[in-house]
């Protein structure tokens, strides 16, 4: 017995041996330890996986579009006819469009209904507000990345809805002339228009949402997850007594005079 725990010890070192060299590099074992054994409410449900449905539709858009990137080519001479080859001529090429077209549906969808339940079950407040902020920027991305991916077909359905959405920012006060020609790349929609909505669509807005996603992860594990409305046990922290700093009946409320007898 002692030659076999022996052994089985050795085994154990030398199969750890690369997680511990990480570990004591970089520490990225123990955050990722971190992040997935930690405590949450007992009276959770399904409507707090939301999140991280719509993280993994995100991960499935991601792979698809790398995929398409492989075979796209953003010019308008080539754009519609590459889509049509990777549809009818590349191995199973049919099948990954399809589910990077119904998935940016589904990635926002399931946004949409994340969000509501952060808002039905009081998530947003204190100290959550910040990844509320985010969670609405995360929105906005998403929606600004639909958008983009919408012209890349570079058809009659795609160009004219195009036009229809730059003629909505156009309409914009203020800053929305200048919004709508710099998405057209000109004064109408044409070859500066699919190149820099291809930009936009594969590294731009994808970056802001991966950085914000990375944040938003990080104050949910810091914060915690939210518990029901019907949980007994409070959804958010008691605010703590500041005794300094602010102007008072902005941070602070008025301090209050006693009568005088």
């Amino acid at each position: 017995m002692a030659v076999k725990s022996t052994r089985r010890r050795q085994l154990e070192t030398v199969a750890l041996y690369p997680l511990d060299w990480v570990e004591e590099r970089s520490g990225l074992v123990g955050y990722t330890k971190w992040f997935l054994f930690r405590k949450v409410p007992r009276d959770i449900s399904w409507a707090q996986t939301l999140g991280a449905a719509a993280l993994t539709a995100f991960i499935v858009q991601t792979l698809t579009g790398v995929f398409l990137a492989m075979y796209y080519h953003p010019d308008p001479e080539h754009a519609y006819s590459s889509v049509v080859n990777i549809t009818e001529e590349v191995t199973l090429g049919w099948l990954v469009r399809g589910m990077h077209k119904w998935g940016a549906s589904v990635f926002i969808i399931l946004m949409f209904f994340h969000m509501a339940r952060t808002f039905l079950f009081g998530a947003y407040k204190y100290p959550r507000e910040l990844n509320w902020m985010i969670g609405v920027l995360l929105l906005v991305l998403g929606m600004l990345e639909g958008f983009t991916g919408y012209l890349l077909p570079w058809d009659q359905t795609a160009y004219w809805a195009t036009v229809v959405g730059i003629n909505l920012n156009a309409t914009a006060p203020f800053a929305g002339p200048f919004l709508a020609q710099f998405l057209q790349g000109g004064l109408n929609i044409g070859p500066d228009t699919l190149s820099k909505f291809y930009a936009l669509h594969m590294l731009l807005v994808p970056g802001g949402i991966m950085a914000l996603i990375g944040l938003h992860l990080y104050l949910v594990v810091r914060l915690g997850v939210t518990s029901p409305p019907w949980s007994k046990s409070a959804a958010g922290r008691v605010r703590p007594e500041t005794n300094g700093g602010g102007r008072e009946g902005l941070i602070r409320p008025p301090a209050t005079e006693e009568p005088e007898a």
